[in-house]
């Protein structure tokens, strides 16, 4: 399934132990979701993951992805061939799995995640993701055109609430600037420096919320 492939992805780029598998938490029917999300947000999203305090004093997760984003991805797998006609629904599959793998790792040590680190991650990943991914597609050739093909083309929903329209801009801005800098240092058209890339993508993925978004902006 494509939403494995992607978790998989994941935990192999940062290295990250994660036993569970993000098919178990899923959900692609919308009303499922009723009585559950928040009731202000005037949006029908394509993904959404739900957290919640468990009476235990645990965590509850669900990703939501609607369903024809999933068929239409079992149709054209972008894990066999990522093209203009797949993107958008790789990317929305990308951002719930990333959010996924992130909170739920970051919940098993018992730190903290804010939303704004959640989206600032997202958009690294989609990078970081799509550079490897495009790579082994093109037989080891590392592209230099990710960076446009994600940040330069973005447009906003009107109906975010002004809150939300501010933490998703900032999270574009702060990964944009570091996904910049990714590219300039590791990804040059003479060959990527790849261990180099990954480590520091992996220092990046280990910063709290504040640390974060100050290395991505520095």
């Amino acid at each position: 399934m494509v939403l494995q492939g992607l978790q998989s992805l994941l935990k192999r780029l940062y290295d990250v132990d994660l036993s569970y598998d993000v098919h178990d938490f899923l959900v692609t029917d919308r009303r499922a979701l009723s009585g559950v999300t928040p009731v202000n947000d005037r949006r029908a999203p394509e993904e959404e993951l739900l957290l919640a305090q468990s009476a235990d004093g645990g965590a509850g997760v669900s990703l939501y992805i609607d369903s024809e984003v999933l068929s239409r991805l079992e149709r054209s797998n972008p894990m066999g061939a990522l093209t203009e006609a797949n993107i958008a629904d790789y990317c929305t599959a990308l951002e719930g799995v990333s959010h996924f793998v992130y909170s739920v790792w970051r919940l098993g040590g018992d730190a903290p995640v804010s939303l704004l680190e959640l989206e600032t991650q997202a958009e690294v990943d989609k990078y970081a993701a799509t550079v490897f991914l495009v790579a082994h597609q093109r037989g080891g050739a590392y592209p230099s055109h990710v960076h446009p093909w994600l940040f330069d083309r973005v447009d906003f929903d009107e109906r975010l609430e002004p809150e939300q329209y501010e933490r998703y801009r900032t999270a574009h801005r702060c990964a944009a600037s570091f996904c910049r800098r990714l590219e300039s240092r590791f990804v040059g058209r003479r060959g990527a420096r790849i261990e180099a890339l990954v480590r520091e993508l992996r220092k990046f993925y280990r910063l709290g919320n504040t640390a974060k978004l100050r290395y991505a902006m520095s």
